[in-house]
């Protein structure tokens, strides 16, 4: 096991001397195991946990982090020819909901202020240019019917919860309406607004109608309690990871953190729990924290000891892990569109679709930046693909943009593979048509008591976004303090089965 003064690990100079200074925890002595608690991950739920902890005078706790660094899925890239670099994101890269007038900010807003992480407001409906496979073709009214569209489809899953009504996918939520898309231009708009702008990563087939209208409003809508319908691009060139680096660095002990430690088992019982590392090393606790992604999980990377009940597994299972790619070009000079965004429509739905200039007076100007999206099934795709086939079809693309001039060859090329990064197996979580409340509620819920899980996957509210790992880490801190500073440890409860509202038509469908 590696543990590592912060100062190097985060890259602050400053907090050196602090970090040479006696802990200030005031709560008890340490615990006869190697920590009172264990957090596995040191993303964003994984740190505010701990730093919820801190507040509360808990100080015996261990952050145990994969990688070389705190951040989770907040990962950047330098890229660009010497002399012309720089910095981009190849995780998460919006402040989503930001803020409106003096009402409630987002959280990951509030952080950024507090570290001083550069942010710039991302036009994404106003400055757009509209493109199809023979270059420039103006349909920006489809992309304004689409946003109305998306609005009407929220509006009638509201009135479908009022009355009670089952869910349906988003795909079923756009044809009760009258919305389906009947061509190339409409379906490239719908997939700007519900795979893109939105974030769900996945074609409406695969969402939730209802979910994904509650987790819109809740994020963007101030009638009901959002922040901001605003989205704030990070171009902070010392990386977005920083306002849970710089965060960290207010309250971690280097004695606190465990980096380069990959977790390969967990052995949990009522008396406590047993965190065994690749490289062999067992830690124990009383209480252990997974803030791994769902992915993960699903994926069967960490091995439970005794398995996870079935009603966990089922909840685990049953959620969705999203892949959203971003492709990132650079070229010796600026060819395209002067907004900030673009849409390329294609015959084939999902065909390198949505473009961002970074070589703008808003975000890197002179840069020669440029990046394209995918998601869901055509990023697994091109996850398979050597990378010089990628930039071939990406190329292709851009030429068919841009057919009346020669597209040079890119200087710089990089995309990050997520689905197939052990560490996290996609991007973030979507809520699929079959997931019900039921499955949240187990998701999040304990295991014997010393068995808890907290990430953005595990909001109700905020799945999917840094905001809602935020919330689900700060709750986990303060219920796991209760556990520690006594009896009143009753860990979040779970159903053992998840059942229809209405009965099934047939007693048995077995032989």
């Amino acid at each position: 096991m590696r543990r590592v003064h912060l100062a190097v690990l985060l890259g602050f100079a400053a907090f050196a001397e602090a970090l040479s200074s006696p802990s200030t925890a005031h709560n008890n002595h340490r615990s006869a195991k190697d920590a009172k608690v264990l957090i596995l991950g040191g993303g964003v739920a994984g740190v505010i946990a701990a730093r919820t902890l801190h507040r509360k005078g808990i100080d015996d706790f261990l952050i145990v982090e994969a990688r070389n660094e705190l951040g989770g899925r907040m990962q950047d890239y330098t890229i660009g020819v010497p002399g012309k670099q720089y910095t981009i994101e190849l995780g998460p890269n919006w402040i989503q909901g930001t803020q409106t007038g003096n009402g409630t900010a987002n959280p990951i807003l509030m952080l950024a202020r507090k570290h001083h992480v550069k942010n710039q407001y991302n036009n994404l409906d106003g400055s757009v240019t509209t493109y199809d496979y023979n270059g420039f073709k103006d349909y920006l009214n489809l992309l304004d019917t689409s946003v109305d569209q998306f609005t009407q489809v929220g509006a009638v899953a509201g009135g479908r919860v009022e009355t009670q009504q089952v869910d349906l996918s988003l795909q079923s939520a756009y044809g009760i309406i009258g919305a389906t898309p009947k061509n190339m231009y409409e379906a490239a708009c719908q997939y700007y607004q519900v795979d893109w702008v939105r974030e769900y990563a996945q074609a409406p087939d695969q969402n939730s109608w209802i979910a994904s209208a509650w987790n819109n409003n809740f994020t963007f809508d101030v009638d009901m309690g959002g922040f901001s319908d605003n989205n704030n691009l990070c171009i902070d060139q010392r990386g977005f990871k920083t306002i849970i680096q710089a965060e960290a660095a207010d309250f971690l002990q280097p004695e606190q953190v465990s980096l380069n430690s990959v977790v390969r088992t967990i052995a949990y019982s009522g008396d406590g729990v047993t965190v065994t590392l690749k490289n062999g090393t067992a830690l124990t606790a009383d209480y252990v924290l997974c803030t791994f992604s769902v992915g993960v999980l699903q994926y069967g990377d960490i091995a439970f000891e005794p398995a996870l009940p079935s009603w966990k597994i089922e909840a685990i299972q049953s959620m969705v892990m999203a892949t959203y790619t971003k492709i990132f070009l650079q070229f010796n000079e600026k060819f395209w569109f002067d907004t900030e965004m673009a849409i390329y429509a294609d015959k084939e739905r999902g065909r390198y679709p949505i473009w961002q200039s970074l070589d703008h007076v808003k975000f890197f100007p002179g840069s020669g930046l440029v990046f394209v999206t995918v998601t869901g099934d055509y990023s697994l795709r091109i996850e398979g693909m050597q990378d010089s086939d990628v930039q071939e079809e990406v190329m292709e693309v851009l030429r068919a943009m841009y057919p009346n001039i020669t597209v040079p060859d890119p200087v710089a090329f990089h995309f990050k593979r997520w689905n197939a990064d052990p560490l996290f197996r996609g991007s973030y979580s979507n809520w699929p048509p079959s997931f019900l409340p039921g499955h949240s509620e187990n998701l999040r819920a304990t295991v014997d008591k010393s068995l808890w899980f907290a990430g953005e996957a595990t909001t109700l509210k905020y799945y999917g976004f840094l905001h809602g790992a935020y919330f689900e880490g700060l709750n986990a801190g303060e219920e796991i303090a209760k556990c520690v500073e006594g009896p009143a440890c009753t860990g979040r409860e779970h159903l053992n089965s998840v059942v229809d509202a209405s009965p099934y038509p047939f007693v048995s469908i077995t032989p």
